[in-house]
């Protein structure tokens, strides 16, 4: 039984522009700049894209020398769109002695006029490649320079020394420009020119290292997919297949590496896809089957996989235990054994007694077999002039270890020489740590469960329908979600997940989308509405068009702003890095004197004789003290406490609909002490309805509803999309918008209203001040009906035509029923909320008001909410702003944090620093509490790695013996040491049970808070 399908014309919707429309928008209306100012170098001349405030300075600008001025231009690879630049302005303006910054989106580069005094080229640079995108210095005119990002899977190692050692070893080899390297993630990130260096030799200069690479990605890998093909054995055999996809509609090139057997392919996903290209391979050769293909992944995606390490370090451990066990009962246990003492004190050579021999033979595999990887580790670091922790451990182990064999070698050469041996110290070293770092890796692998969980959300095979022409369903087939391409026809049955994102075509059902926005409440879905990819259909069969595949789903963006945010550091996180670099040299030599003064003092006599334990000398106790301090310092649980908290937070915030761009985000919410909201469509629904229409000149209803609709069709604004709804309405259209009359000469007033002409008719649709600024006489009648409507908090829009008041319209927009809860919140966490819109003053009033605000500001244009943000950042304050449209971008690159509402605008999403993806305040509330949740997190972090160093390392080294008598052996500090970093994850780890606050009331945050 076939299904007939219809094919309905695509609804008329109001599109954003695309990035080549866009383009070529700011090219008409780029005015050139070229001017001077007194006491610094002339401006070169850029196509400017929207000018964002300055920031605050430090310090004032009027206390530094206009004369010390100079002129950076910055080559900066990365931007799409004018939010772009704005968020480079924003971080740039942030630095001390900026004066002015300017991005021209067009160009690709950042004019930057700064005092030299407070701050170099360097830091400029830095910040921006802080805010994510290539920054590169430009030393005169002279074409830009090429440059390309590979992300690297990076395992071994074991401390942020590791990481350190490699961003610093990386930076000094020709042709890489910057590298990130994340110890939590085990991802690199570099970026690098492919003309001077590929991405094998930056495999090969890592693994030099030491540490083990995989490749995640390499350059530009959007529309463009690798193929695995097996059975091509001869040159002639990959040749017939490169020609074979070359003649494919839509492919752009086609590249083979024989050797691995991979095909590279590039292509336009309009077109073409991964799916076809199988298909033709398979399909080529002399016989049916004699080429397979398959989509290549290469080894290091997907995140990385603990499971092989946790196995290793397990299996280590175990066969660790299988020798130190014995050492151990050997050396505690049997020694107060009076019948097994015996046999072990019986001499075999000399002096050289079975049990030392045993010892001896025991602890031998452990140092050397299981503890190979600490001094791989350790020679590996030193040779590219850093330390880590393999270092101390190694240190540790192998003083305990060789002081022991001289002493049996003592014995076995001397008949009085009588000493006492520590292999049972390097051995249970070695066996907890090996225990400690089974413990970490299983820990570290749960803080980024939520990205695994996120990537599980796309179910693994869907249900291709084939179409003919007239709409009817002629067969269907099961293929892999992997090899769907744009524009197929996928069914979606009950109970199953959506593969893609896509449009509605056939059919009606229910979706749940908790899993991707955390709305609890399924939402109806009907022809032409849109669905997103891992979400679950619940009551009916769907037939849904695919619109975006691959990366370019909702999914997999959120998959990779979470892994960026991840992989972003926390500026918090720069204290931990500046310690960890001298960290271990201050340990070696902390030892090393530990262990002289210890002896030192006792070969003085400087304390009594009965401080010595009977089976020591002065020497023996003062290694132990050094060796103690050796292996109690623990710089990994420093580095762990900021990365770990930011894993979790993020990919937590994740689940719960609130995705957060780094941690530097994450820093500043915690600040937060003014959160400014936008009025349409943040702290209200976002879908106003005309609710009122009055008419001051002769004229039919209907008429005036249609030539009001003609001029605000055009308008991307929430009103005029109501004004055309409500005209379409009142005819008993649906989608249909044919009856619309032409307008003409069209312009929109930015915070005022729209301008057209309609039949021959000058017609104005706004505010009053449209009306005062075009000089347009308004009745007294028109004035009373405008404040009448915004006592009743509606939006009065009065309607000009040739220059007379026709008449008027009221529209409202309902407040979102959890704002006033949300802004009770805010204001017990010590947050003033305010409100900044572009209606006018009764209407604002009446709206802050009803929710409890405050502060307001109304009439105000997008540049001029961008400059009250200016103005209250001066206070000192930190401000976040809330925003869904267009015109909140500048004010939500200017602000200290900007959260945009997920329904709104592209744009607006690309500026925010948090994304809240439902369209629910209930979330800024949520993204507050979270920050402060973890950055309470973080300090607990930091108060638990920084206290366990300053006072573990002076118990190791004997502070307390004179007075207490307590020595602290070097195989228990070695057990805390490992406990200590493997705490700081667990700490972390408690995040994961963050749960948002059930109800929004005051009362409850206020509990939640003591």
């Amino acid at each position: 039984m076939t299904t007939r399908l219809r094919h309905p014309s695509p609804p008329h919707s109001l599109l954003l522009k695309t990035p080549g429309e866009m383009a070529g928008h700011m090219i008409d209306m780029a005015i050139q700049r070229i001017g001077s100012k007194k006491d610094s170098p002339s401006r070169l001349a850029l196509l400017p894209p929207p000018h964002y405030p300055s920031m605050p300075h430090y310090p004032p600008l009027s206390n530094l020398n206009g004369e010390e001025v100079c002129e950076l231009n910055i080559q900066v690879l990365g931007m799409q769109c004018a939010a772009c630049a704005g968020s480079i302005e924003k971080a740039v303006k942030r630095l001390p002695g900026i004066e002015d910054a300017t991005v021209a989106v067009l160009q690709n580069r950042a004019q930057v006029i700064y005092h030299p005094a407070f701050i170099d080229e360097l830091k400029i640079c830095e910040a921006i490649e802080d805010a994510g995108f290539e920054a590169q210095i430009i030393q005169g005119y002279h074409g830009q320079e090429a440059k390309t990002i590979c992300r690297l899977r990076v395992k071994g190692m074991t401390c942020t020394s590791c990481s350190q050692a490699i961003e610093t070893n990386l930076i000094k080899v020709s042709g890489i420009k910057k590298a990130e390297i994340s110890l939590t993630t085990e991802e690199a990130v570099i970026h690098y020119d492919p003309k001077l260096i590929n991405y094998k030799q930056i495999m090969e200069v890592v693994d030099d290292m030491g540490y083990t690479t995989d490749l995640i990605s390499a350059g530009e890998e959007r529309d463009k997919v690798i193929l695995k093909v097996e059975g091509a054995h001869s040159v002639e055999g990959m040749h017939l297949i490169k020609t074979s996809l070359a003649a494919l509609p839509g492919v752009n090139s086609v590249d083979m590496d024989a050797d691995n057997e991979k095909v590279i392919v590039a292509y336009d996903p309009d077109q073409t896809g991964p799916r076809a290209f199988i298909e033709v391979i398979e399909s080529t050769g002399s016989f049916p089957s004699q080429y397979k293909a398959s989509l290549y992944m290469h080894p290091g995606q997907g995140g990385p996989d603990r499971r092989a390490e946790i196995k290793r370090y397990k299996t280590s451990f175990l066969w660790s235990c299988f020798f130190t066990v014995p050492v151990f009962l050997l050396s505690m246990v049997f020694m107060y054994i009076p019948v097994i003492k015996e046999g072990l004190d019986t001499k075999v050579v000399k002096m050289l007694t079975i049990g030392e021999l045993l010892r001896w033979f025991l602890s031998t595999p452990v140092q050397f077999v299981f503890g190979r990887q600490f001094y791989v580790g350790a020679y590996k670091s030193l040779r590219h002039g850093s330390a880590n922790m393999d270092v101390l451990i190694a240190l540790g182990t192998n003083a305990a270890y060789f002081y022991s064999v001289y002493i049996v070698l003592r014995a076995a050469t001397s008949a009085e020489f009588k000493g006492t041996d520590f292999f049972e110290t390097s051995a249970m070293l070695i066996s907890f740590i090996l225990l400690g770092k089974y413990l970490e890796i299983i820990a570290k692998g749960k803080t980024s469960e939520a990205i695994a969980k996120l990537m599980e959300l796309a179910p693994p095979t869907a249900t291709l329908l084939q179409v003919n022409a007239d709409g009817t369903v002629v067969s269907e087939s099961e293929i892999s979600t992997k090899l769907i391409q744009r524009n197929d026809i996928i069914k979606v049955l009950p109970g199953s997940k959506v593969p893609t994102d896509g449009a509605v075509i056939w059919g009606q059902s229910h979706v749940n989308e908790s899993m991707i926005t955390g709305e609890a409440v399924p939402v109806q879905k009907r022809q032409g509405d849109k669905v997103i990819g891992g979400t679950m259909n619940q009551s009916g069969v769907l037939h849904v068009k695919a619109t975006h595949v691959g990366s370019e789903t909702a999914l997999s963006q959120i998959v990779r702003l979470v892994e960026a945010a991840q992989m972003a550091k926390a500026p918090v996180q720069k204290l931990a890095d500046g310690i960890s670099r001298y960290f271990v040299p201050f340990v070696v030599v902390f030892a090393a004197a530990t262990w002289l003064g210890w002896f030192a003092a006792g070969k003085a006599n400087s304390y009594p004789k009965s401080w010595i334990p009977s089976s020591m000398d002065a020497f023996e106790l003062a290694l132990q003290f050094g060796i103690s301090v050796l292996v109690i310092a623990c710089p990994c649980a420093l580095g762990l406490a900021t990365p770990t908290a930011v894993m979790v937070a993020t990919g937590e915030g994740a689940t719960q609909g609130v995705l957060i761009k780094g941690g530097h985000a994450l820093e500043s919410a915690h600040k937060v002490h003014r959160m400014i909201f936008d009025k349409t469509g943040t702290l209200t629904i976002g879908k106003p309805v005309v609710v009122d229409a009055k008419l001051f000149k002769h004229m039919v209803l209907q008429s005036f509803y249609e030539i009001v609709a003609a001029a605000e069709a055009n308008s991307e604004h929430p009103l005029a999309r109501a004004i055309v709804d409500n005209a379409k309405s009142m005819r008993g259209e649906s989608s249909d918008l044919t009856w619309l009359r032409k307008a003409e000469n069209f312009k929109s007033i930015a915070g005022q209203g729209v301008y057209a002409e309609i039949d021959g008719k000058e017609v104005l649709v706004g505010n009053l001040q449209l009306m005062t600024a075009s000089s347009i006489n308004v009745p007294e009648e028109a004035s009373e009906y405008l404040q009448d409507m915004e006592k009743q908090a509606r939006t009065g829009i009065l309607v000009a035509i040739n220059r007379e008041v026709y008449g008027a319209l009221a529209v409202s927009d309902p407040v979102k029923p959890e704002a006033k809860a949300v802004v009770a919140i805010l204001s017990s966490m010590g947050v003033q909320s305010l409100m900044v819109t572009g209606d006018n003053w009764g209407t604002a009033n009446a709206i802050a008001r009803e929710v409890g605000i405050e502060k307001v500001f109304a009439e105000t244009r997008p540049q001029g909410k961008a400059d009250i943000v200016k103005e209250l950042q001066s206070t000192g304050k930190t401000i976040a702003m809330v925003g869904d449209g267009i015109n909140d971008s500048p004010a939500l690159v200017a602000a200290d944090l900007g959260m945009a509402i997920g329904a709104g605008t592209d744009i607006a999403i690309e500026a925010a620093d948090i994304v809240l993806m439902r369209n629910n305040l209930e979330d800024v509330v949520t993204a507050i509490h979270l920050s402060k949740k973890t950055f309470r997190r973080i300090r607990l972090n930091y108060v638990w790695a920084l206290g366990y160093n300053i006072l573990g390392i002076p118990i190791a080294a004997g502070v307390l013996f004179p007075f207490t008598g307590f020595r602290l052996p070097p195989w228990v500090a070695g057990a805390a040491m490992a406990a200590s970093s493997v705490s700081v994850v667990l700490s972390s780890l408690f995040l994961k049970n963050y749960k948002k606050p059930s109800k929004l009331t005051a009362s409850k945050f206020q509990l939640d808070q003591s």
